[in-house]
């Protein structure tokens, strides 16, 4: 079904190694892909690039062009702000993209050849995601709309002020007209039209039925993350904006896509489990009319990403372990077969020509980086596009290779182990553990800019680093990802410390120069090590929970502790407190850095601050830097910066005894 991608990957740029390190404003600067999306005639691929504006101090995103055919590839869009979500008309003339170069983020439509761009909406609040008509003379978009009066006229006499739980904008549906000539002059552009309205539900994802009568959709009773359990599937007629809820139960339900014919729809569901974070998604095909929906992809033991519905059947993506893939399912008779390849792939975005034959995509061999490919759909040989490999071609990396080892209930765990290029077998080395989020997240063997944590930096100083896919990562299939449910930052743990001891039992590590750091589930089992261990010399705590009691009283998404822990901490103390690091904070030795966000609505700031408080009060070494403007991810470069930083010279002076200049750092608890 696919080919050896051997020989193509050759043509994207062999990375010659240089005696360099990458500094971390090198690593923060370099540009990298995304959202690959080929033209229904399959002549140009259009992608994302995001590249570090410091002036703005912004990761700027603009769209880029390739063509296959020729090879050719060029930047089509360009400015201070960032362009992106670009979507193809289906007669392949014009691309509509979103960019918040006028402030909110608004539509636009250009030529694949490049030219100005036409702005076609002036949204108060700006769109969110968009789809063009099947015919291509307009383009749906989701948007909450302009505020309503009552709105404006209560913030005017009462100021800004929010009643939790009961203030809620809505998205919903809204279609505008994309005539051939765009008007300049923005009073004359065509007014979008409400497809959707009230109270009764806030729309998430949509798909254009194939003759542009009708639209499904999915919609949740308010956006609220807490919500999502609500998910259902929508149909609109376009002809009387009538709107029909086709499941009752059964969600959450998402990412409808119509099959060729019309009749009927596919999605994503939970089919009604109340442990959706961790239990698997199917894909479920019901009738455009309504009816009782059929399960497609029962035998299939991941999440799968509903991609696209062609003639030869429905294709998603998954995690396989530390590779990611895509597949397609016979939607009549439940068969599943891969159709990227080899096994050792990670497979981005994808997208499909108008037949579905050609797809594009973003995609990774181990040790290289993402690249723009294109490929037959039936016989899988990726041709890539792009050369972002070679930016990195002076530099000396480290090598990434998955390790496997036994934790102490004799689970299988994975890990990706990176090393130094001149790595010796007959030396011990300094480890430190990076641990992903998630907890469903993945590490793979591919390579990627250094964000957060400067693991090049720190393989180039002398150490080892490992990424554990700890009990709860995807990739491993549903029983697996179900290991931590009321056995968080305890069966975690075991996870991480037998990987440890696994290197230290192959003479590959010095045991006393062992540290972990990560970011929110990652942070959280960071601050497990923290308060329960004395095995680790420095951690590093970012945007972790350090009290689930505290987190679930203050975040917003509160099914997520509920599902894991199986019980609110009035129903069950115990099991809040057993998997809690504060709980164990009387046994805490290590010196920990902590590091937050100040807005973080995920893991709110109180948990900083509870651990911060309890371990200076023990006398431990502690530093918490709280990072001003910011939510759960620290998402501009110079903050960037400060975060790689502050965790680079935290374990330069526990690990290796160094005290280097605290550039970024002016007191013990610092707000940049």
């Amino acid at each position: 079904m696919y080919r050896s991608i051997a020989v193509v990957l050759l043509c994207s740029g062999a990375v010659a190694y240089g005696l360099d390190t990458p500094t971390i404003d090198q690593s923060l600067s370099m540009k990298s892909v995304s959202a690959a999306q080929i033209s229904p005639d399959g002549r140009y691929v259009a992608y994302v690039v995001q590249q570090t504006n410091w002036d703005e101090n912004e990761f700027a995103t603009q769209i880029w062009i390739a063509v296959p055919a020729t090879g050719e590839r060029y930047q089509l869009t360009s400015g201070k702000k960032s362009s992106g979500n670009p979507q193809w008309a289906p007669d392949s003339r014009r691309l509509a993209f979103v960019s918040d170069r006028e402030g909110k983020r608004q539509i636009y439509v250009i030529a694949p050849a490049g030219g100005e761009a036409a702005q076609l909406t002036t949204e108060e609040n700006g769109v969110g995601a968009i789809a063009w008509a099947p015919g291509g003379d307009a383009i749906a978009f989701t948007s909450s709309g302009p505020d309503s009066k009552g709105q404006k006229d209560r913030k005017e006499k009462y100021g800004e002020f929010e009643v939790i739980g009961g203030d809620y904008t809505m998205n919903h549906l809204w279609l505008v007209k994309a005539p051939a000539d765009i008007p300049a002059d923005k009073k004359q552009l065509p007014k979008p039209e409400a497809l959707t309205k009230g109270e009764q539900f806030s729309v998430g994802s949509f798909a254009w039925s194939p003759d542009g009568k009708h639209m499904a959709f999915s919609a949740s009773r308010d956006p609220d993350l807490s919500s999502s359990g609500t998910e259902q599937i929508y149909v609109l007629d376009l002809a009387d904006r009538q709107v029909r809820k086709l499941l009752e139960g059964g969600g959450p339900n998402s990412r409808p896509e119509w099959s060729p014919d019309g009749r009927e729809i596919a999605f994503v569901s939970s089919g009604g489990s109340s442990s959706f974070f961790y239990t698997n998604r199917h894909i479920e095909v019901i009738a455009a009319e309504g009816g009782t929906p059929r399960v497609v992809t029962k035998d299939f033991d991941e999440d799968p990403n509903l991609i696209d519905w062609g003639p030869a059947g429905i294709y998603f993506s998954a995690w396989q372990k530390t590779n990611r893939h895509v597949f397609r399912v016979d939607p009549a008779t439940g068969v599943t077969g891969r159709i990227s390849g080899p096994a050792e792939f990670l497979m981005g975005d994808a997208s499909f020509t108008r037949d579905h034959r050609t797809l594009a995509g973003t995609g990774a061999a181990p040790n290289r980086f993402a690249e723009v490919f294109v490929s037959a759909a039936g016989d899988f040989a990726p041709r890539f596009l792009t050369d972002f490999n070679g930016q990195w071609k002076e530099f000396r990396l480290a090598t990434r290779e998955v390790i496997q080892w036994k934790s102490a209930d004799g689970t299988m765990i994975e890990g990706i182990l990176m090393k130094p290029t001149d790595y010796d077998p007959g030396r011990k080395y300094p480890l430190l553990v990076v641990i992903h989020g998630g907890p469903t997240g993945v590490d793979a063997p591919t390579r990627g800019a250094d964000r957060t944590y400067p693991v090049e930096r720190f393989v180039a100083k002398g150490a080892l680093v490992l990424k554990p896919n700890y009990r709860g990562s995807a990739g491993y299939g549903e029983k697996f990802r179900s290991l931590n449910v009321r056995n968080l930052g305890l069966g975690d743990y075991e996870d991480v410390i037998s990987g440890v001891d696994f290197l230290i039992g192959k003479g590959m590590v010095d045991k006393d120069r062992v540290g972990a750091m990560g970011w929110s589930q990652g942070g959280y089992i960071s601050a497990f090590i923290t308060t329960y261990s004395d095995r680790f010399k420095a951690v590093s705590v970012g945007a972790g929970i350090s009290d689930w009691a505290t987190y679930y009283v203050n975040t917003d998404i509160h099914p997520f502790t509920r599902q894991y822990l199986k019980a609110t901490p009035w129903e069950d103390p115990e099991i809040y407190k057993k998997t809690s690091p504060i709980t164990y904070v009387n046994r805490a030795k290590t010196p920990t850095l902590i590091q937050h966000g100040d807005q973080d609505k995920r893991v709110p700031p109180p948990n900083a601050f509870e651990l911060y408080q309890a371990l200076k009060d023990r006398g431990i070494p502690v530093k918490l830097i709280l990072y001003r403007g910011f939510g759960h991810p620290i998402n501009k470069p110079k903050q960037q910066r400060a975060v790689m930083e502050h965790n680079y010279e935290w374990f330069s002076k526990y690990i290796w005894g160094e005290e280097i200049p605290a550039a970024a750092t002016v007191s013990n608890v610092e707000r940049p």
